[in-house]
């Protein structure tokens, strides 16, 4: 039957043996090719049998107009759109004219075909493998360093260098730095890590923070999660032991447990849930004791707060009600005007805010708590804890 079907296929239409063979490819093993030349073998030897003249190979397939006989050509292309480019896996895609495609499936139709395989699909293997070769590169679908996407019939090569992503942790050991630029600073923490990602991969280093800190608060004890996005990068071989030691030499900022994570893992970080352990040196102007710093501790242990979008905030935020929890807390009076505040709560949470009331906007707050207005005037994230 099998026979039979490409005996009426080639007489309506030419076909190459990769073209003919494709129609047939989800029966038997082997390439396209070869199933499309054994086809036409046995077909003309029945037609030999019956006095018909042999269906040969046509000089110019209607179909696929004879790209893989210039996959040698294509290889070579690809291999100058790579140069000065360091990829360890690769994958190839290609773009084929729309009224090829429409062409691929009106025969599909006219025949009945349904075991065929699309020519975008075969014309990427076969290319992925001539390439490989070539390159001594393995090809790697789920997340290859580059794509090559080739247009077979107008003859151009795209490259596409996937990202680098780099998971790591983030300790900001002074005050005064926002996460990210912003005017009248002259550094981030994103710039004192990404300037050296960007010179030494030659790509455009993003920074990605799970959450952020406000510019007057350190983020210490075991710091916090962030991803690097690096587009474009022409190295990708680059030693993150060295990279580490010049950022933590900046004095400003340390990085730990720096490691390269696919898409996935980076995305998992960015959106994973962390509790966040504070210290916070609250002020109380019309004075504290002892007591009532340990009192409110005990308060705040469990309690549900219900938090308005901060005032100072409001235009970056969207203004909702969150409802967040205190996990823990502890007091330690200081002086007759302070004690600290050692908290434990759920991401989210505004501490400052938590402490002063916020005109009202966070409910229960330390000021209501308490019974007097209260400020928080130092604040740092000790350590970012996985729920």
């Amino acid at each position: 039957m099998i026979v039979k079907k490409a005996e009426e296929v080639l007489e309506n239409h030419s076909l190459c043996n990769h073209c003919l063979g494709r129609l047939f490819a989800k029966l038997g093993k082997g390439t396209n090719e070869e199933r499309g030349g054994a086809i036409r073998f046995v077909l003309n030897m029945e037609r030999s049998e019956k006095g018909l003249e042999p269906v040969e190979k046509p000089a110019r397939c209607e179909l696929c107009n004879n790209v893989f006989e210039r996959l040698d050509q294509f290889v070579e292309l690809c291999l100058k759109a790579s140069e000065g480019i360091e990829f360890s896996t690769f994958w190839v895609g290609s773009r084929f004219p729309d009224e090829v495609l429409e062409k691929e499936r009106r025969i599909w139709e006219e025949f009945g075909i349904e075991t065929a395989e699309p020519i975008k699909a075969e014309f990427n293997r076969e290319l992925g493998k001539a390439l490989g070769k070539r390159l001594r590169k393995e090809t790697e679908r789920d997340n290859p360093d580059v794509v090559f996407i080739v247009e077979p019939f107008s003859g151009k090569v795209e490259l596409q260098i996937n990202p680098l992503y780099v998971y790591g942790r983030y300790r900001k050991l002074v005050r005064g730095i926002p996460q990210t630029p912003l005017p009248d600073f002259e550094d981030s923490v994103a710039s004192l890590i990404c300037r050296p990602f960007s010179k030494a991969t030659g790509g455009k280093c993003v920074f990605k923070g799970a959450g952020r800190e406000d510019v007057d608060v350190r983020t210490l004890g075991n710091g916090r999660p962030f991803i690097l996005e690096i587009k474009n990068p022409k190295v990708r071989s680059v030693d993150l032991n060295v990279l580490t030691e010049e950022i933590n030499g900046s004095g400003k900022v340390e990085v730990l447990n720096l490691r390269f994570v696919t898409p996935k893992e980076a995305e998992k970080v960015l959106t994973k849930n962390h509790r966040k352990e504070y210290l916070a040196l609250v002020l109380v102007e019309d004075g504290v004791t002892p007591e009532e710093a340990e009192e409110v501790a005990r308060k705040l242990r469990g309690l549900e707060i219900r938090q308005r979008t901060p005032w100072r905030v409001r235009k970056a935020r969207a203004d909702k009600v969150r409802v967040k929890r205190v996990h823990d807390a502890e007091a330690r009076w200081i002086d007759e005007r302070h004690f600290e505040l050692r908290l434990i709560t759920d991401g989210g949470l505004y501490i400052k805010e938590l402490i002063s009331g916020d005109k009202g906007r966070t409910k229960p707050s330390v000021s209501e708590l308490l019974g007097k207005p209260a400020w928080c005037e130092k604040l740092d994230v000790l350590n970012i804890l996985d729920d």
